[in-house]
C-alpha cells in the first residue's frame, strides 16, 4: 500500500508542469518583496505592516488551491457549473444586503478573519458556465443572435450585481471575459457589425444615465488629470511619478519616496505596479512584465493541447481572466487607461483576487495535467 502511494506522488509530481509552476513562484515572490516595501514605509502604522504577513497566508492558500484544483479532473467544473453559479449569484445578493462597506463601495463579505468578495470568484464560475454553453456551439459560420441570448443573459445578471455594489472595474473584467470566450468561438459578422452600432449608441446614454459622478470624473480624469492634481488627478499623477522617477534601475529596496512618504495612494492593492517601477525602475517593471508575458503564453500553449472542446473554452477562459487584469492594471497605473480599481494577479494584496488567480492557474494546471491521461 505504502509502496503505491509512493508510486502515485512519484507520478503525480513528474507530469506536473515545473517550468509552468515556477513562473508563477517567480511572480509571487516578486509580489512579495514589493508589498512588502509597500507596506513597511517610513510612516507605515501596524495595521499596514501585518497586511505581509496575511498576504503570505493568502499565498499559501493559494498554492493550496492550485495544487487541489490540478488534482481535481477539469471536467467536474463542466457537470457543476450551474451549481457554482448559482451559489455565486446568492453570494452577490447577499452583499447588497449585508456585505461589508469600505470606501463607499458594499464588495465583500466577513468570513472571519477573511474577507470574501463574491465578484472575484464570479469570474471564474463565469468561465465555467460559459465554457459549458459554448463547448455546444460547432456551427462553422459562428454564432448568431439566438445562440447568444443565453451567454448574454448569464453574464450581464452578475455584471448588473458587481456594478451595483459600486464595483464598475470588476463588472469590466466579466464582460471582457464573457467578449474573449464568445469571439473566440466566433460570432457572425453580422452579429459584430450589430453590436458595434448598439455600442455606438449606447455610449452617450451609459455616460449620461449609466455612469456616477466619481465613475465621470476618473475618466475625465484619465483625459486631463493635470486639471485637478489635488483632487480626481491625483492619484493618477502620484502613479505616473512614481513610475516614472524610477527611471531604469530604479531607487532601490524601500528607497522609492512617493511609496514609502505614502504620496501613492493603495500602493499595496491597485498601484503595486507603481511601486514596482520606483524601486527597481525600467529593469525590473519589464521583467515583471516579461514574467507575466511568458506565463500567458504558456497558458495559452496548454489551453490549445487540452483533450476537448471544453478543456479549451476553460483555459481560454482562465487566460482571459488573467490577461485583462494584467493589461488593465499596468495600463492603469501608467496613464494609458482610466483608473478603476482592477489590481495585479499575484503581486497585488488581497486574499480573494489571490485565490481566483491560483484557482484559474490551477484550471490550467489541470488541463496540462490530464493531457498526459490517455
Amino acid at each position: 500500500m505504502a509502496t503505491d502511494m509512493q508510486v502515485e506522488e512519484r507520478t503525480f509530481f513528474r507530469r506536473l508542469d515545473w517550468n509552468f509552476i515556477t513562473v508563477i513562484f517567480s511572480l509571487n515572490i516578486i509580489g512579495l518583496i514589493t508589498l512588502y516595501s509597500a507596506t513597511h514605509g517610513l510612516t507605515a502604522s501596524l495595521s499596514q505592516t501585518r497586511l505581509f504577513w496575511l498576504q503570505v497566508v493568502y499565498l499559501i492558500m493559494g498554492w493550496l488551491v492550485f495544487f487541489g484544483t490540478t488534482l481535481i479532473d477539469y471536467r467536474f467544473f463542466n457537470r457543476s457549473a450551474y451549481l457554482f453559479y448559482i451559489l455565486n449569484l446568492m453570494a452577490l445578493g447577499l452583499v447588497l444586503v449585508m456585505g461589508r462597506s469600505s470606501l463607499g463601495a458594499r464588495r465583500w463579505l466577513e468570513l472571519g478573519f477573511f474577507r470574501y468578495q463574491p465578484s472575484e470568484t464570479m469570474k471564474l464560475v463565469l468561465v465555467f458556465i460559459l465554457a459549458k454553453i459554448l463547448s455546444k456551439q460547432t456551427k462553422p459560420e459562428g454564432m448568431g443572435f439566438l445562440d447568444l441570448i443565453l451567454p448574454t443573459i448569464i453574464t450581464l445578471v452578475p455584471t448588473a450585481l458587481t456594478i451595483k455594489q459600486p464595483d464598475l472595474g470588476t463588472g469590466l473584467m466579466l464582460m471582457a471575459v464573457f467578449v474573449t470566450m464568445v469571439l473566440f468561438v466566433k460570432v457572425r459578422t453580422s452579429i459584430l457589425a450589430f453590436f458595434l452600432v448598439v455600442g455606438m449608441v449606447a455610449i452617450p446614454l451609459i455616460w449620461t444615465f449609466g455612469l456616477k459622478p466619481y465613475q465621470k470624473s476618473r475618466v475625465l480624469t484619465f483625459l486631463s488629470p493635470s486639471k485637478d492634481p489635488r483632487g480626481a488627478g491625483y492619484n493618477s499623477l502620484q502613479s505616473r511619478i512614481a513610475v516614472g522617477s524610477g527611471r531604469i534601475f530604479g531607487k532601490g529596496f524601500r528607497r522609492g519616496t512617493q511609496s514609502q512618504m505614502e504620496f501613492l495612494p493603495e500602493r499595496h492593492t491597485d498601484f503595486i505596479f507603481s511601486v514596482l517601477s520606483e524601486e527597481h525602475g525600467f529593469i525590473g517593471s519589464m521583467t515583471t512584465a516579461g514574467l507575466f508575458i511568458f506565463l500567458l503564453f504558456m497558458c495559452t500553449r496548454i489551453a490549445a493541447q487540452a483533450r476537448d472542446r471544453f478543456g479549451v473554452l476553460v483555459g481560454v477562459g482562465a487566460v482571459s481572466i488573467l490577461f485583462w487584469h494584467v493589461m488593465v492594471n499596468i495600463c492603469m497605473v501608467i496613464g494609458l487607461l482610466p483608473i478603476v480599481g482592477v489590481p495585479l494577479p499575484l503581486l497585488s494584496y488581497g486574499g480573494s483576487m489571490m485565490i481566483t488567480a491560483m484557482a484559474c492557474l490551477g484550471i490550467i494546471s489541470s488541463v496540462a495535467y490530464r493531457k498526459f491521461l490517455f
